[in-house]
Protein backbone atom coordinates (compact mmCIF):
# COMPACT_ATOMS: atom_id res chain seq x y z
CA UNK A 1 0.00 0.00 0.00
CA UNK A 2 1.11 3.46 -0.71
CA UNK A 3 1.67 5.72 2.26
CA UNK A 4 -0.51 8.91 2.27
CA UNK A 5 0.77 12.21 1.67
CA UNK A 6 0.99 14.26 4.93
CA UNK A 7 -0.45 17.85 4.33
CA UNK A 8 0.03 19.72 7.66
CA UNK A 9 -2.92 22.51 8.15
CA UNK A 10 -2.40 25.16 11.02
CA UNK A 11 -5.26 26.86 11.74
CA UNK A 12 -7.21 29.23 13.77
CA UNK A 13 -11.07 28.00 14.61
CA UNK A 14 -11.80 31.96 14.47
CA UNK A 15 -11.20 32.79 10.77
CA UNK A 16 -13.96 31.78 7.91
CA UNK A 17 -11.71 31.96 5.46
CA UNK A 18 -9.25 29.41 6.59
CA UNK A 19 -12.89 27.63 7.46
CA UNK A 20 -13.75 27.51 4.33
CA UNK A 21 -10.03 26.24 3.12
CA UNK A 22 -10.38 23.14 5.74
CA UNK A 23 -13.46 22.04 4.50
CA UNK A 24 -12.08 22.32 0.80
CA UNK A 25 -9.02 20.18 2.11
CA UNK A 26 -11.30 17.44 3.54
CA UNK A 27 -12.31 17.57 0.16
CA UNK A 28 -9.20 16.72 -1.47
CA UNK A 29 -8.47 14.02 1.41
CA UNK A 30 -11.45 11.85 -0.70
CA UNK A 31 -10.21 12.28 -4.07
CA UNK A 32 -5.79 12.45 -3.27
CA UNK A 33 -3.85 9.76 -1.38
CA UNK A 34 -3.37 12.48 1.23
CA UNK A 35 -4.00 12.96 5.34
CA UNK A 36 -4.34 16.15 6.64
CA UNK A 37 -2.40 16.64 10.37
CA UNK A 38 -4.36 19.70 11.93
CA UNK A 39 -1.87 22.56 13.63
CA UNK A 40 -3.12 25.01 16.15
CA UNK A 41 -1.89 28.94 15.35
CA UNK A 42 -3.72 32.08 16.69
CA UNK A 43 -4.54 35.42 14.69
CA UNK A 44 -4.15 37.03 18.54
CA UNK A 45 -0.86 36.00 18.70
CA UNK A 46 -0.04 36.92 14.96
CA UNK A 47 -0.94 40.84 15.47
CA UNK A 48 -0.23 41.18 19.32
CA UNK A 49 2.93 42.99 18.57
CA UNK A 50 1.04 45.01 15.93
CA UNK A 51 -2.18 45.93 17.96
CA UNK A 52 -2.17 49.95 17.74
CA UNK A 53 -2.08 49.68 14.20
CA UNK A 54 -5.43 47.41 13.31
CA UNK A 55 -8.75 48.95 12.50
CA UNK A 56 -10.45 49.20 15.92
CA UNK A 57 -12.69 47.17 15.21
CA UNK A 58 -10.26 44.15 14.78
CA UNK A 59 -8.23 44.86 17.42
CA UNK A 60 -11.88 44.67 19.73
CA UNK A 61 -12.33 41.16 17.80
CA UNK A 62 -8.90 40.29 18.67
CA UNK A 63 -9.52 41.08 22.40
CA UNK A 64 -12.99 39.69 23.35
CA UNK A 65 -13.39 36.67 20.88
CA UNK A 66 -9.89 35.43 19.38
CA UNK A 67 -8.33 34.13 22.26
CA UNK A 68 -11.03 32.07 23.86
CA UNK A 69 -11.81 29.19 21.16
CA UNK A 70 -7.77 28.83 20.62
CA UNK A 71 -7.46 28.42 24.33
CA UNK A 72 -9.40 25.40 24.66
CA UNK A 73 -8.67 23.96 21.26
CA UNK A 74 -5.19 23.93 22.46
CA UNK A 75 -5.77 22.26 26.22
CA UNK A 76 -7.47 19.85 24.28
CA UNK A 77 -4.79 19.27 22.31
CA UNK A 78 -2.30 19.05 25.24
CA UNK A 79 -4.78 16.81 27.03
CA UNK A 80 -6.27 14.37 24.69
CA UNK A 81 -3.98 14.36 21.98
CA UNK A 82 -3.75 15.55 17.92
CA UNK A 83 -6.23 13.52 17.15
CA UNK A 84 -8.75 15.00 18.56
CA UNK A 85 -8.25 18.44 16.83
CA UNK A 86 -9.86 17.85 13.65
CA UNK A 87 -12.85 16.66 15.27
CA UNK A 88 -13.06 19.53 17.46
CA UNK A 89 -12.51 22.18 14.78
CA UNK A 90 -15.15 20.88 12.62
CA UNK A 91 -17.35 20.92 15.37
CA UNK A 92 -16.59 24.40 16.05
CA UNK A 93 -16.47 26.08 13.09
CA UNK A 94 -19.79 24.22 12.27
CA UNK A 95 -20.83 26.44 14.84
CA UNK A 96 -19.45 29.58 14.86
CA UNK A 97 -19.68 29.75 10.95
CA UNK A 98 -22.02 27.70 9.30
CA UNK A 99 -24.86 28.08 12.28
CA UNK A 100 -23.83 31.55 12.88
CA UNK A 101 -23.65 31.35 16.42
CA UNK A 102 -20.30 32.82 16.48
CA UNK A 103 -17.51 32.45 18.87
CA UNK A 104 -19.79 32.35 22.34
CA UNK A 105 -19.01 30.59 25.58
CA UNK A 106 -22.21 28.63 24.57
CA UNK A 107 -20.79 27.89 21.10
CA UNK A 108 -17.87 26.89 22.24
CA UNK A 109 -19.63 24.46 25.35
CA UNK A 110 -21.38 22.70 22.83
CA UNK A 111 -18.71 22.02 20.25
CA UNK A 112 -16.67 20.15 22.86
CA UNK A 113 -20.08 18.23 23.69
CA UNK A 114 -20.46 17.61 19.67
CA UNK A 115 -16.82 15.94 19.63
CA UNK A 116 -16.91 14.06 22.87
CA UNK A 117 -14.71 15.73 24.72
CA UNK A 118 -14.76 16.85 28.48
CA UNK A 119 -17.22 20.23 29.13
CA UNK A 120 -14.45 20.82 31.78
CA UNK A 121 -12.50 22.21 29.00
CA UNK A 122 -14.48 25.13 28.80
CA UNK A 123 -12.52 26.53 32.15
CA UNK A 124 -9.42 27.37 29.77
CA UNK A 125 -11.10 29.93 27.35
CA UNK A 126 -11.15 32.42 30.14
CA UNK A 127 -7.96 31.52 32.00
CA UNK A 128 -5.93 34.34 31.59
CA UNK A 129 -2.51 32.61 32.62
CA UNK A 130 -3.17 30.49 30.45
CA UNK A 131 -1.77 26.69 30.71
CA UNK A 132 -0.99 26.02 27.91
CA UNK A 133 0.26 29.23 26.39
CA UNK A 134 3.66 28.00 25.48
CA UNK A 135 2.20 25.18 23.04
CA UNK A 136 -0.05 27.16 21.63
CA UNK A 137 2.63 29.90 20.56
CA UNK A 138 5.39 27.10 19.34
CA UNK A 139 2.38 25.81 17.00
CA UNK A 140 1.70 28.94 15.71
CA UNK A 141 5.56 29.95 15.25
CA UNK A 142 6.47 26.46 13.62
CA UNK A 143 3.04 27.42 10.98
CA UNK A 144 4.01 31.25 10.66
CA UNK A 145 7.81 30.41 10.13
CA UNK A 146 6.98 28.62 7.26
CA UNK A 147 5.52 31.44 5.35
CA UNK A 148 6.46 35.08 7.21
CA UNK A 149 4.59 37.26 9.58
CA UNK A 150 2.42 39.01 6.38
CA UNK A 151 -0.14 36.58 6.42
CA UNK A 152 -2.45 34.62 8.55
CA UNK A 153 -4.48 31.89 8.62
CA UNK A 154 -4.50 28.94 7.18
CA UNK A 155 -0.97 27.72 6.43
CA UNK A 156 -0.23 24.55 4.19
CA UNK A 157 2.85 22.24 3.98
CA UNK A 158 3.29 19.62 2.17
CA UNK A 159 6.50 17.45 1.12
CA UNK A 160 8.49 18.64 -2.20
CA UNK A 161 10.06 16.70 -4.57
CA UNK A 162 13.07 17.35 -2.64
CA UNK A 163 12.15 16.62 1.08
CA UNK A 164 11.36 19.96 1.93
CA UNK A 165 8.30 21.23 2.75
CA UNK A 166 6.45 23.79 0.61
CA UNK A 167 4.34 25.58 2.55
CA UNK A 168 1.88 28.16 1.43
CA UNK A 169 -0.94 30.88 2.65
CA UNK A 170 -4.74 29.94 1.61
CA UNK A 171 -5.72 29.65 -0.89
CA UNK A 172 -8.50 31.45 0.28
CA UNK A 173 -11.81 30.19 -1.72
CA UNK A 174 -14.99 30.41 -1.00
CA UNK A 175 -17.72 28.40 -1.73
CA UNK A 176 -15.24 25.66 -0.99
CA UNK A 177 -15.07 23.09 -3.86
CA UNK A 178 -15.70 19.83 -4.14
CA UNK A 179 -14.81 16.00 -5.98
CA UNK A 180 -12.50 16.49 -8.73
CA UNK A 181 -13.39 20.64 -8.92
CA UNK A 182 -11.53 20.40 -5.23
CA UNK A 183 -9.28 18.07 -6.68
CA UNK A 184 -7.76 20.18 -9.59
CA UNK A 185 -7.20 23.31 -7.52
CA UNK A 186 -5.37 21.60 -5.17
CA UNK A 187 -3.07 20.12 -8.09
CA UNK A 188 -2.61 23.80 -9.27
CA UNK A 189 -2.56 24.84 -5.81
CA UNK A 190 0.59 22.56 -5.64
CA UNK A 191 1.90 23.37 -9.21
CA UNK A 192 1.73 26.95 -8.57
CA UNK A 193 3.64 26.70 -4.91
CA UNK A 194 6.16 24.47 -5.83
CA UNK A 195 7.70 27.28 -8.46
CA UNK A 196 10.86 28.28 -5.91
CA UNK A 197 10.44 31.90 -7.80
CA UNK A 198 6.69 31.66 -7.04
CA UNK A 199 5.93 34.77 -4.51
CA UNK A 200 2.24 35.56 -4.97
CA UNK A 201 -1.51 35.54 -6.50
CA UNK A 202 -4.34 36.92 -5.79
CA UNK A 203 -7.90 38.67 -7.41
CA UNK A 204 -10.22 40.80 -6.37
CA UNK A 205 -12.79 39.67 -3.70
CA UNK A 206 -16.41 41.25 -3.61
CA UNK A 207 -17.87 39.36 -1.53
CA UNK A 208 -17.52 37.14 2.07
CA UNK A 209 -16.90 33.48 2.45
CA UNK A 210 -20.21 31.46 0.86
CA UNK A 211 -20.94 28.60 3.66
CA UNK A 212 -24.35 27.30 1.75
CA UNK A 213 -22.74 24.01 0.46
CA UNK A 214 -21.36 22.78 3.40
Amino acid sequence: MSQKTPVDFWFDPLCPWAWMTSRWVLEVEKVRDIEVRWHVMSLAVLNEDKIDELPEEYREMLATKAWKPVRVVTAAWQKHGAEVLGPLYTALGTRFHNNGEGPTLEAIAGALEDAGLPADLIEYAEQENFEFDAELRASHKEGIDKVGQEVGTPVIAVPGADGEQIAFFGPVVTPAPKGEDAARLWDGTLAVASVPGFYEIKRTRTKGPDFSNL
